[in-house]
């Protein structure tokens, strides 16, 4: 086994196990999971087909966090699709991959948890009418950005406590959602009529589900941050994933059998709108402030996760130097990285919604994670036996094609996913070479790596 880096000692690794996977549990259970399954409804018309979606989306996602710690015990630094791309392929992928990770990603992703946390937290029977839509998602943005950016072990702090709070309030939730069960579940005693099964509509409803699985790589975006990271990001990446699809699976089921199949269709709030359905009141408002407590702890973690990406691109000489992470005591904080991230997904908040996001970072995150994990396929580390390689490269395969094949399928169903991802690709290979020259014309960076 290869020697750790010493950047990467525990003096300087605030991260340990349990904290990276926290991050994991953060960026995934966020605006997917609470908002997906009442669109998937409406597309599939079968409440049976939209829980076997989120099982084969559970099972992929399982498959893409197995190979991104394959990836990171061969890569052990902060910078995620953007370091993989660039090292393993080609600089101007990687920076296309970071490109993806601003916009969509983070930039994006923020916005949607930010977008749904004032969705759940506020909604629209209760908002006063000089309440501007957006302020509170903007709200809650800055407040993290300026929690993370101050000090990055209070953050932590809080970040883990948010977490387990979260997890401790879903708990509760499903087992108050079961304790009712099938009695006072209106829709087990609906049956909906079968309506022809579409392909098309499976896959753009599993492309929806990945969105809800995206932060099962978070991990690796501060994998030098990480104490022990060989061992500890792998792990965090499986057990988060594993935890997180079970509570994914337990949740739908509620949301989508608790409510009768014309109260969740196309409703975007369908968590709130199951529980009012199963407990009346006093359960829909304690699932809005679980999933508003859940929202803002994915908010809080992308918020942590996406400027170490930009801060190692500047750090390669692709991003201005002042995106770099600044020195501290005991660790560096990409604070100007931050605070662009909080600008850019401020700006998303106010001017997008819950439904034009949806489909875009879907389809762009999961056809960047699939790019990423086929790295695997060329990568080898000197001490993998071939038994070890062969297995690892089968769950790469499998997670590889599984995605590319619904981002198509998923594509001919909804064209407008496919042009804003090449839009997104075009933009950052064309910022790429820009980039590349401008530096070289001043003399500084190391963008040929």
């Amino acid at each position: 086994m290869p020697r750790e880096d010493p950047k990467t000692s525990q003096n300087s690794t605030p991260f340990g196990l349990w904290s990276a996977t926290f991050l994991v549990v953060a960026n995934m259970i966020g605006a997917g999971v609470f908002t997906t399954s009442g669109f998937s409804f409406a597309d599939l018309g079968d409440r049976q087909c939209v829980m076997l979606a989120w099982l084969i989306g559970s099972l992929v996602a399982i498959c893409g966090a197995i190979s991104y710690g394959q990836l990171a015990q061969r890569i052990t630094e902060s910078g995620g699709e953007y370091l993989f791309l660039s090292r393993m392929l080609h600089p101007a992928i990687g920076f296309v991959a970071g490109w993806v990770s601003l916009l969509a990603g983070f930039t994006g992703a923020i916005a949607f948890a930010a977008t749904a946390f004032e969705t759940y937290a506020i909604p629209d029977s209760i908002r006063p009418a000089w309440f501007q839509s957006g302020l509170a998602g903007i709200t809650a943005i800055f407040f993290f950005g300026l929690l993370h950016s101050i000090v990055l072990k209070t953050g932590l702090i809080t970040q883990n406590a948010v977490v387990i709070l979260k997890l401790v309030l879903l708990c509760l939730f499903v087992t108050l959602a079961f304790s009712c069960f099938p009695n006072e579940w209106a829709g087990m005693q609906i049956t909906t009529d079968p309506v022809p099964f579409s392909i098309y509509a499976l896959a753009s409803t599993l492309v929806w589900i990945s969105l809800s699985f995206s932060g099962f790589n978070a991990a690796v975006y501060i994998t030098g941050e990480v104490e022990s990271p060989r061992k500890n990001v792998p792990r965090s990446l499986l057990i988060g994933t594993v935890l997180v699809s079970l509570i994914y699976f337990a949740l739908n089921f509620i949301f989508i059998f608790c409510a009768s199949p014309e109260q969740i269709r196309d409703v975007r709030d369908v968590a709130a709108t199951a529980s009012q359905a199963v407990g009346g009141d006093r359960l829909a408002i304690m699932i809005r402030v679980i999933v508003s407590v859940a929202l803002l702890s994915s908010v809080s973690s992308m918020v942590v996760a996406g400027p170490r990406v930009y801060a190692k691109m500047a750090e390669d000489g692709l991003f201005p130097n002042l995106f770099s992470a600044s020195k501290g005591k005991e660790h560096r904080v990409p604070v100007t990285a931050i605070w662009l991230q909080v600008v850019l997904a401020s700006i998303v908040v106010y001017f997008s919604s819950l439904e034009s996001l949806l489909d875009y970072l879907g389809f762009t995150l999961s056809v960047s994670a699939a790019i990423t994990v086929a790295c695997i396929f060329w990568t080898r580390r000197a001490n993998d036996t071939k038994v070890h390689h062969v297995f690892f490269s089968a769950i790469a395969l499998l997670y590889v094609a599984a995605t590319v094949v619904l981002a198509i399928l998923s594509a001919i169903n909804r064209p407008q996913q496919l042009i804003g991802f090449v839009v997104t690709v075009l933009s950052g290979l064309i910022l790429f070479y820009v980039s590349r020259a401008w530096v070289k014309g001043r003399g500084y960076g190391n963008c040929s790596r």
